[in-house]
Formats: structure tokens, sequence, C-alpha cells
């Protein structure tokens, strides 16, 4: 992957132990400082966000270089675990939440996105832009053809957000041969009312931005929520085929070129469900 600047802001991928240690930093903030987490004694202590996954994924950093005289400050992160590594080391971080043998079907190197986050006085387009430049990138480095991970709503409260975990499941579910499903310990049924008494609109303006964006590029559901008490989140699966990404946004991430000429295009053609 090669770095892209955007002002003074550059996306890349960690390199040394200072930059994965950084990024956890940033998430401790973020999670546990600014969203209410519940840290262990142990992050408590030492600020920092982590667990046995950090060791065996790539770390992409959004770096910001406000001036040659201060040291640069990583103001985003995403946390990328490719299939062909997790299953010689950790695993995926979502098989506690979710049954991922269905994925096993999926042909192709798969993608699992997770831990992201922004500091918040850099939330702006122009870091989430180069979060998924980098995104972009990595998925044409490694010839990914699906990414998926555990996407959140914010809060506990399931009568909140009956509407649109509702909508998820009625108009986004994932094809049934491919589909996760929560662990039945842990599974929260999304059709909270009918088919027919979901607002679209409103389901979709009740949305965290972040799974609205995932939709747009195509992205569908698991079976299934998942309550994350640590983190004081309502979780879904999300997945997106890669070959699936719409073009506007493709060309939007500057990869066009490639998903033209098939370069992302390694699995069978696929449909929706």
């Amino acid at each position: 992957m090669t770095q892209d600047v955007a002002a003074n802001l550059t996306v890349r991928l960690a390199e040394t132990a200072e930059d994965v240690r950084a990024a956890q930093a940033l998430r401790y903030r973020v999670f546990y400082e600014n969203m209410g987490a519940a840290p262990s004694e142990e992050m408590a202590r030492r600020k920092l966000d982590f667990d046995r996954f950090d060791d065996f994924c790539d770390h992409l950093l959004v770096v910001s270089q406000t001036a040659p005289e201060f040291p640069p400050e990583i103001v985003g992160t995403y946390r990328l675990l490719r299939r062909s590594r997790a299953v010689e080391t950790s695993g995926f971080y979502s098989a506690a939440e979710f049954d991922l043998d269905p994925l096993k079907k999926f042909p192709g190197e798969v993608l699992e996105l997770g831990r992201s986050c922004v500091d918040p006085a850099f939330r702006d387009r122009a870091v989430l832009q180069l979060l998924w430049k980098g995104i972009s990138d990595y998925l044409m480095d490694n010839r990914i053809t699906l990414m998926f991970g555990c996407a959140s709503f914010p809060g506990l409260d399931l009568d909140q957000m009956a509407g649109a975990l509702s909508y998820l499941h009625y108009y986004h579910s994932a094809p049934a041969d491919w589909r996760p499903r929560a662990l039945d310990e842990r599974y929260v049924k999304m059709d909270r009312m009918p088919k027919e008494q979901v607002d679209m609109r409103q389901a979709l303006r009740e949305m965290p931005p972040l799974i609205k964006g995932y939709l747009r590029l195509g992205g569908v559901i698991g079976d299934g929520a998942v309550i994350d008490d640590v983190f004081n989140t309502v979780d879904v699966c999300l997945l997106v085929e890669t070959e699936n990404v719409p073009k506007r946004y493709a060309k939007h991430y500057q990869f066009e070129d490639k998903i033209a000429s098939g370069i992302l295009k390694t699995g069978p053609e696929r449909t929706r469900a």
C-alpha cells in the first residue's frame, strides 16, 4: 500500500509497534472516554484499547502532521484481518457474536473490518475519505472478494431502534447460503415489527451513519443482532461484496479502473438477496 496525502493528512498501514499503540490509544479515547464503553482494569491503567487480535491484524491509520516541528498524530484508524491470516492465528473477532461458518462457502479472500474510529477533532469528510481510500487500496492489494464486520447501534434500547433493525431484516438480508447468524445464546431478533409497519424513510434517519454508508456500497446483514454490554451497543453483522460496490462509489474512491479490469472479481457473479 502506498501513502496517500490530503493536505496535512496521510493514510497508511501501521509500520511499527509504536504505530499500533497510537491506534490503541485513539481507540481508548474514543470508545471508553468519549462513548462510555467499560474498559478492563489493565486497559484503564494503560489507557489503551487492546485484545488478542491486534497482533494478527493490519492497522490502517490516518496520520496528521500539523507542522514539521510537531510529532505526527494518529487521528483515524481501522483494524483489518484477512481470512487467510485469521485461520492460521486468532480466528475472527466477530465469531464471539456470530456463527461465521456460512462464510466458508464464500470464495476468495475475505476481510474482517473493525475497531473503526476517528478523533472527535478530525471528524470531517477528509479523514473519512482517506480511510475509505486506504480500505480501497487494501481490497485491491489483497484481492478481497468480501468484507464484513460487526456494525453497531449505540445504546441498548431495542424499542428505539426497532424500525431500523426491522428495515435491515426485511430489505437487506444477506443471501441465505452465506448468511452469518447471531449465536443462539446471544441472538436478538431484528424483525421487531411487521414489514408493513416499517417506515423506510424514518428507519434510514435512525440508522447510524456508518451502517448507511455500507448499505450504499451494497451492504447486506446477517441473521439476528447481538447486545454488547461492554461497548453499550447493539451489533449486526454487516457484509459487502466488493464486486457489488456501485460504480459511482468505486470511481469516487479511485479504484474503478481495477474493478472494470476484473481484478476484484475473483469470485463467481452473485446477486443480492
